[in-house]
C-alpha cells in the first residue's frame, strides 16, 4: 500500500471493513471466491492446503502487515488455500474494486504487487526444495529457527508463537505421531525444551547441526 497516492490510500480506508477473529476461526476456505484482500493488522494466520489423502499441509505463516487472498483476487481465481487464525487476530478486509481499480490507474502500485508476488512464489519454491531434500528431523530443527527468528521468544525462553503439535507436523510434512516422536528426541539430547504445548531452543549450535547434518 506504500505505492498508493493519499486519494488512494484514502479510499482504501473508507471501504475497509475491520474484523476480529479468535483463534481457531476461519478467515477463508480453500475454493471460497473472494471478494477483496485481508491485511492482517494483529496475531497470525496459517495457511494450509488440503491434500488428497485428507491431510493439511502449512505453506505459511502470515503475521502483522501482511496480505492474504491478492493472488485469488487479481487472478480472478478461486483460492487456493485455507487460512485460519492461530491465534486471537485482528485483519482489515479491503474490497476487490478499491484494488483493481488502482491496479488500473498507478504503475508504482502494479509492481509492488507484482514484487509481493514474487516473493511469495520464492518461498513457495524454497518449501518445496525443502520438503524435497531435507529430512523429517533437519525441517523440524529449522522449523524452530524459523518460529523463534520470525515471532520471538518470551523472557524464559519458550517461542512466543505457540503451535499445537498437529500444526507443527503440517508445517514440516510428517504426521503428528512423527512430530512428537521427535520433539521429544530433542528434548532427550537437551536440544529444546517443552512446558505444555511451549517450546523453546536450548541448545541452539546443538539444532544447527541438525539443520545442516549431510544425509
Amino acid at each position: 500500500l506504500r505505492a498508493m497516492s493519499k486519494e488512494e490510500l484514502k479510499r482504501v480506508s473508507d471501504s475497509k471493513i475491520t474484523k476480529s477473529l479468535k483463534k481457531g476461526e476461519t478467515i477463508f476456505e480453500e475454493g471460497e471466491k473472494l471478494n477483496g484482500v485481508y491485511c492482517v493488522r494483529e496475531g497470525v494466520s496459517k495457511l494450509s492446503k488440503l491434500s488428497a489423502n485428507g491431510k493439511d499441509q502449512i505453506v505459511k505463516l502470515a503475521s502483522k502487515g501482511q496480505i492474504l487472498g491478492q493472488r485469488s483476487v487479481i487472478a480472478e481465481e478461486k483460492v487456493n488455500l485455507t487460512a485460519v487464525a492461530v491465534s486471537d487476530m485482528e485483519v482489515c478486509f479491503i474490497p476487490k474494486d478499491s484494488i483493481v481499480e488502482t491496479l488500473q490507474t498507478n504503475p508504482n502500485f502494479t509492481i509492488e504487487v507484482l514484487r509481493h508476488m514474487a516473493h511469495d512464489l520464492k518461498e513457495a519454491d524454497d518449501v518445496i526444495v525443502n520438503m524435497s531434500q531435507n529430512s523429517v528431523k533437519q525441517r523440524m530443527a529449522a522449523a524452530f529457527f524459523y518460529l523463534r527468528n520470525t515471532y520471538g521468544e518470551d523472557k524464559n525462553g519458550f517461542l512466543n508463537l505457540v503451535l499445537s503439535r498437529e500444526d507443527i507436523s503440517n508445517i514440516v510434512g510428517t504426521a503428528t505421531e512423527s512430530a512428537i516422536r521427535i520433539i521429544s528426541e530433542f528434548k532427550k539430547k537437551g536440544l529444546i525444551k517443552t512446558l505444555g504445548k511451549k517450546i523453546g531452543i536450548s541448545d541452539e549450535k546443538g539444532l544447527m547441526s541438525v539443520v545442516e547434518e549431510f544425509q
